[in-house]
């Protein structure tokens, strides 16, 4: 599978110290933007509430005054977003401004509170405006955050709060409030207003946010002031801390099942077998006689150990002679199952028997998982009687999943699935996991270290593999990188254009310039920005030109100005044009109606008046609304990401999956490598001769066509004893009563 090119945001330079004002501005245009492509449904909506209330409303005066808003705000449409646009823009730059400078506007606030009073109208708005602002904030707090911190990070400073965002919430409210109040001088409908702008009816500000973020993340802004830093730290130990204990009640609960389980089987004294004495117990009170029952037992245990080191020494010869042949009868739990009937009469307590069940579902469980290869399950169940006895000397094995010997069945059940069946027993790690087990049936007697030691042996094993697998995937890795790169310069030049015509203010062939040529353009220069660093500030530029140069010019100063700038931008088109090799009759075409377009610029009448030019910016604000309008009808949504996708996003490097092949058969691999945006994912097979990749769309719809499947072995143990407590508990009436307490 060839690799393919992705969408992101790629990584640059951050704002050299003394440009972030300008960069903060700059913003201002953008969430104007953004707030503008918006405005047309919000008047449907607004509308509609206004309707609403005039039906709902109990209070004639009420009721005829919004329904005539309604009415008001239905048929002037253009008017209202010809309007919002301006006064939207113009209270954003305000915030900026008192944002770059705090202390000048601390010190102005200073000023006016001593020189005038508040009106309670005044401080009632307020509150009103912070209360519609809380549920859009909720609503918007992890994209804030991050809104805050990049802009700290903008400014130099080491924190900036939600009151100090320029772009937060109550600002953008304000404004539209602003907006209906020049819009409809009759003062009766402004209170009605206000409380309709709900989040149900108002603009969708994480829209607006997010272009905010991905603008500063272009530029290579990122939240990394130290209050941002701490703050998301703690977030992350927190929520580090909340899965751990998940994990822990989920663990703890199978443990306090195992340990009603035992408590409910209390150690009952045996019949002594032929020509062995129990210790005599004392008969001098029910203490001295429980001391008994605990020297019964310790001697029982020393006869089962006896047994079970005998049994121990012949399956190592077996395994020493036969191999992995022998091995194959150690394919089952016959082995637990005939310790229970072979074992010296008395030897076992009813609390042995029961770890011998719970071990027997273990193994069961390993040796019925379809994805461990049999020939590793051969050596796995030589493991058996050693496993056994480690649970019999220290019954923490049931309790802890960081056992050294519940850690080495988990390890070799895991990394079972990096077997080479084409190298069969010659496979290194075959050979590695046979050595082990053979260590563990020579050297383990009562001494859990011998467990430690091999689990360590397999982890560096294991380490090493990895990193000899990691140098062989050199090549495909670095081919991925510089497909990724590719596709973040494409989303940010698509992220660009889409600012700059999302108003519909551009004329319609440029916009269709812009969309189909000059993406391309961007994402040249992004994509050779570290080699080029001037190279997206020329190719931005020659854009902004353009654009500025097809608007209307309505004095001479500004007809010179553009005549003046016309070469230099027709070069500079030119000149970017022939780096895309684009020869064809379209770019003629192009090139005669911007002529056309300039042409017809500079004979139109100039001067003209402010009612002729409020007509003509709602004509071209009714146009561009047509427009956007009509690319929206043929535009297809964008996917809203899914279980799916958040589940490909979690993904975790060395997770093997099963891939449905074609041809009909199937492959398993191993998620090798996942890039820095969690993009792309490479695999390679088991033998590490191939490899492929994947983008994160099309792996998650592989996954939704169910073609590919998860091959997962971790936590066997523990779903073992889960499994088989679920089993007791629904046979053993004693162990639900206990359960039950």
């Amino acid at each position: 599978m060839a690799l393919s090119p992705l969408d992101d945001t790629p990584s640059a330079a951050p704002a050299a110290p003394g440009q972030g004002n300008e960069v903060l501005r700059s913003l201002i245009a953008i969430a104007s933007c953004a707030a503008n492509t918006q405005l047309d449904a919000f008047v449907m909506r607004l509308a509609d509430a206004l309707f609403n209330l005039s039906e709902a409303s109990g209070d004639p005066k009420t009721a005829n005054l919004s329904f005539n808003a309604a009415n008001l705000l239905r048929n002037n449409g253009y008017a209202f977003y010809y309007l919002a646009s301006i006064r939207v823009e113009e209270v954003l730059r305000q915030a900026v401004q008192k944002t770059e400078f705090p202390a000048a506007a601390a010190a102005a606030k200073s000023t006016d509170d001593a020189l005038t009073l508040v009106s309670y109208e005044e401080m009632d708005k307020k509150v009103r405006l912070s209360r519609l602002s809380r549920p859009i904030e909720a609503a918007n707090g992890e994209r804030l955050d991050m809104l805050n911190g990049q802009l700290a990070s903008l400014l130099g400073r080491d924190e900036l709060t939600l009151l100090q965002n320029p772009f937060r919430p109550e600002v953008f409210i304000s404004a539209l409030n602003d907006t209906w109040a020049e819009f409809d001088p009759e003062s009766e409908t402004q209170p009605l207003v206000l409380p309709l702008l709900t989040p149900e009816v108002f603009l969708d500000l994480s829209l607006i946010y997010q272009e905010l973020i991905d603008a500063m993340t272009a530029r290579g802004i990122s939240p990394d002031g130290p209050a941002y830093r701490l703050r998301k730290s703690e977030e992350a130990q927190a929520a580090a801390k909340e899965a751990e204990t998940e994990r822990k009640a989920a663990s703890g609960a199978v443990s306090d099942q195992l340990k009603n389980l035992f408590a409910s089987k209390p150690p009952v004294p045996q019949a002594a077998p032929a020509g062995t004495e129990l210790p005599q117990q004392p008969q001098n009170g029910a203490g001295n006689s429980f001391q008994g029952q605990v020297l019964q037992m310790a001697a029982v245990s020393n006869q089962l150990l006896a047994h079970l080191a005998s049994m121990q020494k012949n399956l190592f010869e077996q395994l020493a002679v036969g191999g992995a042949g022998a091995g194959q009868a150690q394919n089952s739990t016959a082995v637990l199952s005939n310790i229970k009937q072979q074992a010296p009469q008395g030897a076992l307590s009813q609390v042995d028997e029961t770890k011998i069940d719970l071990l027997t579902k273990i193994f069961d469980v390993v040796f019925r998982d379809q994805n461990i290869p049999t020939e590793i399950k051969a050596l796995i169940g030589f493991l058996q009687v050693p496993v056994l006895k480690a649970a019999l000397i220290d019954q923490e094995f049931f309790f802890q999943d960081e056992h050294p010997a519940r850690k080495l069945i988990e390890l070799l059940t895991k990394s079972s699935l990096g077997w080479d069946r084409k190298k069969g027993q010659d496979d290194p790690l075959y050979q590695t996991i046979k050595r082990n087990v053979e260590r563990v049936q020579q050297d383990f007697d009562q001494q859990i270290s011998v467990f430690s030691d091999v689990v360590s042996d397999l982890e560096s094993f294991i380490k090493e593999e990895e990193t000899v697998a990691a140098q062989a995937l050199t090549a495909p890795i670095t081919k991925a990188l510089k497909q990724e790169k590719i596709g973040q310069a494409t989303k940010v030049a698509k992220h660009e254009v889409k600012l700059r015509i999302g108003t519909g203010g551009v004329v319609g062939f440029v916009e269709g310039f812009l969309e189909r040529k000059w993406v391309p353009v961007l994402t040249l220069a992004y994509s050779i920005k570290d080699e080029k660093p001037e190279a997206v500030e020329h190719a931005v530029k020659t854009m902004d030109d353009l654009i500025w140069s097809v608007k209307p010019k309505i004095t001479m100063a500004e007809r010179r100005e553009l005549i003046a700038k016309l070469p230099s931008m027709l070069t500079s088109l030119n000149q970017w044009l022939n780096l895309l090799k684009w020869e064809d009759a379209e770019r003629l075409q192009f090139f005669a109606e911007l002529a056309e377009c300039h042409a017809s610029i500079v004979r139109a009448p100039l001067e003209l008046s402010p009612q002729r030019q409020l007509e003509i910016a709602m004509d071209v604000a009714k146009q561009a609304a047509e427009r956007r309008m009509q690319k929206r009808a043929t535009q297809e949504p964008d996917p809203v990401p899914d279980d799916t996708d958040l589940m490909v996003q979690k993904l975790e490097r060395g997770t093997w999956m099963e891939f449905d092949m074609t041809d009909g058969a199937k492959a398993r691999v191993r998620l090798a490598w996942i890039s820095p945006l969690r993009t792309l994912y490479i695999f390679s097979t088991i033998d590490r001769k191939e490899s492929f990749s994947m983008s994160a769309e099309n792996l998650a719809k592989t996954f939704r066509e169910q073609r590919v499947r998860m091959v997962s072995t971790d936590q066997l143990v523990g779903r073992a004893l889960a499994e088989a407590l679920e089993s007791v508990g629904a046979n053993d009436p004693e162990m639900n009563g206990k359960s039950a307490a």
